[in-house]
């Protein structure tokens, strides 16, 4: 329960990391070799997606995650061959994007971070410059996917930009964080609205670099106020301020943190677009948003005064009080996953009201910052 300075009990906190990791104990048995994505709520039984999906450095991460916070060699065991893999991969013919920080950032550079491995600092690096290969001059931002839409960029790429300032830093090249910063300045331009809202997608003229359109993507459509998508902005945001110091990025994340508090419902776990077309009430929510937003204001916490970050630290607490308590999957071990209600792309009818491998992923980070992990990746 939430005491009277509205911060998690201590002793509920440990009660849930107990918890967190025999869950996670069980999921190492039950997924096996398995890259998960989704996890239907029925059967509970995670998929195996392709090791170039978005997705997979996500299992991993939490793997390392539990490592980190209790020196368990198992957690080690599992995570280790996860970069490697993705490295053969690499060397095929493969679908990976701009969101290779969302793969080579939990495995390859966490791995690294803990153990000093240098094979995990090498694919890092490799997977840094492939990032950096996708950057559009003209119009100063990363190109999204892979098909013929050349001058798309997606809001999803704020949480891939730590893997540029990583490597600025390890081998001292300011060239990646040049990339780093214009994209990062492209998102404050075009992505996030005056009031806070985000949007998905922006499409620009690929030659001249000129903005044309936003798209609504995966949010209800163009002006909607999709909440995934402002959770990868107000993270992401705050993890460039992390980098560079530069308050532009700081203000930019409050301003989201701010619209995204604002519009949560009672129980604080946001809906999967704050302006969707139907009632809200009869909309699904989205655990995944929850859980990203909730590290993402933690961070947002801890790079302010202890008096101006305390909201945002509390209105983490509330949603992952909120989480633990009514949308976690305690009660049923056979459940590959830890969290359900999570939406993936409700426009195309896909994935809602499943589990989601990254709504673990932020859920565990989240949880572990609240028990003092202090090693950052994304």
């Amino acid at each position: 329960m939430l005491s009277q300075n509205g911060r998690i009990q201590r002793e509920e906190l440990q009660a849930l990391w107990e918890s967190l990791q025999q869950k996670v104990d069980r999921m190492i048995g039950q997924m096996g070799d398995k890259s998960p994505h989704v996890a239907a709520q029925e059967t509970g039984i995670y998929d195996d997606m392709r090791l170039d999906w978005w997705t997979a450095g996500f299992w991993p991460g939490m793997l390392w995650i539990m490592h980190d916070m209790t020196g368990k060699e198992h957690y080690k065991e599992a995570a280790w061959e996860w970069d490697s893999r993705f490295e053969r991969r690499m060397i095929e013919d493969h679908n990976f994007h701009h969101d290779v920080g969302f793969q080579f950032l939990p495995s390859a550079i966490m791995k690294y971070k803990v153990t000093g491995d240098q094979d995990g600092k090498r694919r890092g690096l490799a997977a840094a410059n492939f990032l950096a290969g996708r950057f559009n001059m003209a119009g100063g931002f990363l190109r999204a996917w892979n098909q013929d839409k050349t001058g798309w960029s997606i809001i999803d790429s704020a949480m891939n930009l730590s893997l540029l300032f990583w490597a600025a830093e390890e081998i001292g090249d300011p060239r990646f964080a040049h990339i780093g910063k214009t994209h990062a300045d492209t998102i404050i331009k075009h992505f996030i609205r005056e009031d806070g809202s985000v949007n998905h997608i922006v499409s620009f003229d690929p030659s001249s670099g000129e903005a044309i359109e936003s798209l609504g993507g995966q949010g209800a459509g163009p002006n909607s106020a999709w909440s995934r998508g402002a959770a990868w902005a107000l993270h992401g945001m705050a993890n460039v301020y992390r980098y560079t110091g530069d308050k532009t990025y700081l203000y930019a994340s409050q301003r989201v943190a701010h619209y995204f508090m604002a519009m949560l419902p009672a129980d604080s776990i946001p809906h999967w677009d704050f302006r969707a077309a139907k009632s809200l009430d009869e909309e699904p929510r989205d655990t995944s948003a929850a859980a990203c937003a909730a590290s993402g204001l933690i961070e947002l916490s801890e790079a302010l005064p202890e008096i101006q970050g305390r909201p945002y630290r509390e209105a983490a607490e509330r949603i992952l009080l909120s989480l633990t308590r009514s949308y976690g999957t305690w009660d049923r071990p056979e459940h590959e996953a830890i969290l359900l209600s999570g939406t993936g792309n409700k426009p195309a009818g896909s994935n809602v009201n499943v589990s989601l491998i990254y709504g673990d992923y932020y859920y565990i980070e989240a949880v572990a910052k609240l028990m003092g992990w202090k090693r950052r990746i994304f």
